[in-house]
């Protein structure tokens, strides 16, 4: 039977205020619940993933089904760390730890010998993440330049120039509208939403400046592009397909990895923009503030992750030992 409704009166005032019903609060609750249950797409993806690699190892190595035992789950691990980077036995440890919190039942990971195995696999394959190549800025704008002016060579290079001037993640490269872009009279604001690091809806925006030379500026590589769109909103990032047609399909963030591949270079990835970002800036002087500015990172670790390689060779004594 469902509840009766509740309306009150509000003090000093003839409004009547509705009250939802105990059926209604419980809903509501568990929508909230189920939303932070999932978390961000990109983790619950990661979490089904994880999962179900667990399941199935169970399945065959004929071990019982979740939940684990510690000696199970050291096991596991154990395996894992034979073919896999700490960055994946570490991720799917945290799914392992999140699926027991949310059964409620006891957490494996807490036992001595688990903690014990952990710190072997970190002593043995050790726990620093490989670092995106970050690709000398010379060669870059070269390359920049010999991309064709086909429909899709017009998207590819204001793709390649407004990741790298952005220093955009690719997940947020492809998720931008063309509504997003509002052009100035000294560059372009992108305004986008759901950042790796804003994971709750919170509004950012990056901006781009005009470039002394055309053939490598991101504004007018984007300008040039969402004429060729010639529409006013949906994704800027969009398939192309043979023939040269324009779709309306957004870009996949796959694809990102291979035009980056396609024209800058086998040895790079996505993320080198981000890597090759920080590493140009600061060497050219920027200040760890503009840098976090644009690559919206909450921590300097980063930025000092991607520039340590520069600065022991280009900022170090030994070339002034006068040798």
């Amino acid at each position: 039977m469902s509840d009766t409704r509740i309306s009150i009166r509000g003090r000093g005032t003839n409004e009547l205020t509705i009250l939802p019903t105990k059926e209604e609060l419980a809903g509501q609750t568990a929508a909230f619940f189920q939303k932070g249950l999932e978390g961000a797409a990109n983790s619950q993806t990661a979490y089904v993933s994880d999962i179900e690699h667990l399941e199935s190892w169970l399945a065959q190595h004929s071990l019982p089904v979740l939940p684990l035992t510690p000696a199970t789950l050291a096991t596991y691990l154990s395996d894992l760390a034979t073919r896999h980077k700490w960055a994946t036995v570490s991720r799917r440890l945290a799914t392992i730890r999140k699926w027991h919190r949310l059964h409620k039942h006891p957490d494996p990971s807490g036992d001595e010998a688990v903690k014990i195995v952990l710190d072997g696999i970190k002593r043995s394959i050790g726990t620093e993440p490989d670092q995106a190549a970050a690709f000398d800025i010379t060669a870059y704008k070269d390359r920049i330049r010999n991309i064709p002016a086909t429909p899709s060579g017009v998207r590819d290079r204001a793709l390649l120039l407004v990741c790298f001037a952005g220093a955009f993640r690719r997940s947020e490269l492809v998720a931008l509208n063309v509504e997003g872009v509002q052009f100035t009279r000294d560059g372009a604001v992108l305004t986008y939403q759901g950042s790796k690091t804003n994971q709750y809806g919170k509004t950012e925006q990056k901006a781009l400046f005009f470039s002394p030379d055309p053939d490598t500026c991101p504004v007018r590589a984007l300008q040039d592009y969402i004429n060729l769109l010639d529409r006013q909103i949906g994704p800027l990032f969009v398939r192309i397909r043979k023939g040269e047609q324009i779709t309306t399909a957004r870009l996949s963030d796959k694809q990102v990895a291979r035009t980056t591949k396609e024209y800058i270079g086998d040895e790079y990835s996505a993320h080198s923009h981000r890597a090759s970002f920080v590493t140009i800036a600061k060497l050219n002087g920027a200040d760890d503030s503009q840098i976090m500015q644009q690559t919206k990172h909450r921590t300097r670790t980063m930025i000092d992750r991607y520039t340590r390689v520069q600065q022991i060779v280009k900022h170090n004594a030994a070339m002034k030992l006068g040798l």
